[in-house]
């Protein structure tokens, strides 16, 4: 009997596990019609994680991207859906309610059907209210179990997170494996285990880190997953995701054979190889990444992680120290509770470890971000802290025992009425991205508004408002 498997193009996941790389919108919308044309995506990744950051950095509008590379996709009936950190909605840091509650209805109508939404502790307490403002916002609310290894994630831990997920209004469940840490055979347990429990629909996300992606996404499916994330080829494997036109062949002459003409696949394939070297030649992309690392398994250490940790070292002029640094990454890991390491984890545990390496003694130096974990800032890890490192991290202060968003107060007044917001608003979206991104979004309010003024902004007078002529 014939089972339908849909495919979902990772193309956010794919370029920045790669390497510090998005897009420009121009290169979005020219290959849009080419995955298309493929016919093999259900669902687009268009949007979510670090795109929108990258896109102001970049100088570009993050809500017109967004915009146009949906638009294409829903013209043509296929899906999109981002990524979202939950508490900290776009970024590293805790996001006031009524500012998740926007940015969901904002997604919503730039043109974005299903919100992938996780927690870096996998804190439910976290990722529940989400559940309600996607779904307020008429968004299909996917919840994520992020994948590690210690003797308590167990196939019943993430059974019984992904009942507690489901019993808050999930619609769909992500097994989102961000190292590449799940094997076949414990990918078909976990399957088995979520099918037995719930009817909803199930989709996998892995990364090739560890070489095993293609064979996990094989036996998930035999298990009874139903989506999977691909890449395409240029940009797939190492870091990145398991290629679609491999997927496609493996379950040729099976009863999930797509009957797709990989002719077809190479020639779209074509369009990616160029944005590969160019990304490889700017050092945008990696060469360290790209490869097979059998030791994440030890280090469970994820793409997009282990790409920061390279560029980190680089600026550091300390690149023989990648290998230290790898062998401390658990060794923080576990200091601060065994997070599952994902964002924003993975960032500060890795840059706590940088630090721990580069110093020459553990914890000589403390990131304000690893004592906001310590705080208890991020939620609630499944281990307690390490006491001699919270202790010294957090002196004599009281951690955070309940959950953080209750501690933070409404915000969305205060932006709307920012000075900043107030002279460089040229759209209601920018409110938002000025909510997420305080600092990046003010630099691209002012670039945006030199370009149209046509403009130098270093030469202008900002302190009185003048401007030579």
């Amino acid at each position: 009997m014939k089972k339908e498997i849909k495919f979902s193009l990772v193309f956010r996941d794919m370029w920045q596990s790669a390497g510090k790389y998005v897009p420009r919108v121009d290169q979005l919308v020219k290959v849009a019609p080419a995955i298309v044309e493929m016919g093999c995506f259900a669902r687009v990744e268009t949007n979510g994680g670090g795109f929108e950051q990258v896109n102001l950095l970049f100088g570009e509008n993050p809500n017109k991207a967004v915009r146009a590379w949906t638009k294409p996709f829903h013209e043509a009936g296929i899906q999109t859906h981002m990524l979202d950190r939950a508490l900290n909605g776009l970024r590293m840091s805790p996001v006031p309610a009524d500012v998740r509650k926007l940015f969901y209805k904002v997604k919503k109508v730039q043109g974005t059907d299903i919100t992938r939404t996780f927690c870096g502790l996998n804190d439910t307490r976290n990722i529940i209210p989400s559940i309600a403002y996607a779904k307020e916002a008429g968004m299909i609310s996917q919840c994520s179990l992020c994948i590690t290894h210690s003797p308590i994630h167990t196939v019943e831990y993430y059974t019984n997170m992904a009942l507690e997920l489901i019993k808050a209004g999930a619609d769909e469940i992500c097994i989102k494996d961000m190292a590449g840490l799940l094997v076949p055979a414990k990918a078909t347990e976990l399957v088995q285990a979520l099918k037995d429990g719930s009817s909803l629909p199930i989709q996998m996300h892995t990364h090739y880190t560890s070489g095993v992606a293609s064979m996990t996404y094989m036996k998930a499916v035999e298990a009874g997953a139903d989506i999977i994330d691909t890449a395409m080829s240029p940009f797939s494997m190492g870091t990145s995701q398991p290629a679609t036109e491999v997927m496609v062949e493996t379950f040729k002459g099976t009863q999930y054979d797509t009957g797709l003409d990989q002719n077809l696949l190479a020639e779209i394939a074509d369009y990616f190889q160029p944005m590969r070297e160019e990304a490889l030649k700017s050092g945008l992309m990696n060469t360290k990444v790209l490869g097979v690392n059998i030791k994440t398994l030890l280090y469970q250490v994820p793409g997009g992680m282990l790409s920061n940790l390279v560029s980190q070292l680089k600026e550091a002029g300390a690149e023989d120290k990648y290998q230290a640094v790898l062998e401390e990454i658990p060794k923080v890991r576990k200091d601060f509770g065994e997070p599952p390491l994902v964002t924003p984890s993975s960032q500060i545990v890795g840059t706590q470890a940088v630090l721990n390496v580069l110093q020459g003694e553990r914890y000589k130096m403390i990131t304000k971000e690893s004592k906001k974990v310590l705080m208890g800032e991020f939620g609630q890890t499944i281990k307690p802290f390490n006491p001699e490192v919270q202790k010294k991290a957090i002196g004599d202060a009281t951690p955070i025992t309940c959950r953080p968003a209750d501690l933070i107060e409404p915000q969305l007044e205060k932006f709307k009425n920012d000075p900043v917001v107030q002279q460089y608003k040229q759209q209601d979206e920018d409110v938002l991205s000025y909510a997420l991104f305080p600092a990046v979004a003010t630099e691209f309010f002012k670039y945006r508004e030199a370009q149209q003024k046509k403009v130098d902004p270093a030469k202008a007078d900002t302190e009185n408002k003048a401007y030579p002529v």
